[in-house]
């Protein structure tokens, strides 16, 4: 076994969230991307198979070429440990956009300052500043 790798299925926005979570977090970087050509299975120009790196943290995805009927679950989150409020506020504010709020940024006592969201793609991310 070579490693184990967190694996993200879109409905058509696979390279919209990667753009946009790359551009989140610094040292972030799409890895490759392949894309589905003129017919194959998936819509043609969508991502049959991604890479990308969010803070040295590899993480696949793809563009369903299915309709499915279920989506995200916030049961598996991306969990980012902040070095400042500042940091921890701005990607809090960035990440709710079009999003939700699970739970609000605030002092839950295992924390200086926590939440946990769910962004406009329908990931959840749990955000922490430790005390």
């Amino acid at each position: 076994m070579q490693k184990v790798t967190p694996f993200l299925m879109f409905q058509g926005n696979a390279e919209e969230a990667m753009n946009y979570y790359t551009s989140l977090l610094e040292e972030s970087e799409i890895i490759s991307i392949i894309r589905y050509g003129a017919n194959e299975a998936g819509e043609e120009g969508s991502v049959m198979q991604a890479s990308f790196s969010l803070k040295g943290q590899e993480i696949m995805c793809i563009d369903s070429n299915i309709k499915h009927e279920f989506t995200f679950t916030p049961s598996f989150s991306l969990f980012i440990t902040c070095d400042s409020e500042e940091e921890i506020n701005r990607l809090y504010e960035k990440l709710t956009e079009g999003g939700g709020i699970l739970m609000p940024l605030d002092n839950y006592g295992f924390s200086k300052k926590f939440g946990w969201i769910e962004d406009k793609f329908g990931v959840s991310w749990q955000l922490n500043l430790p005390s």
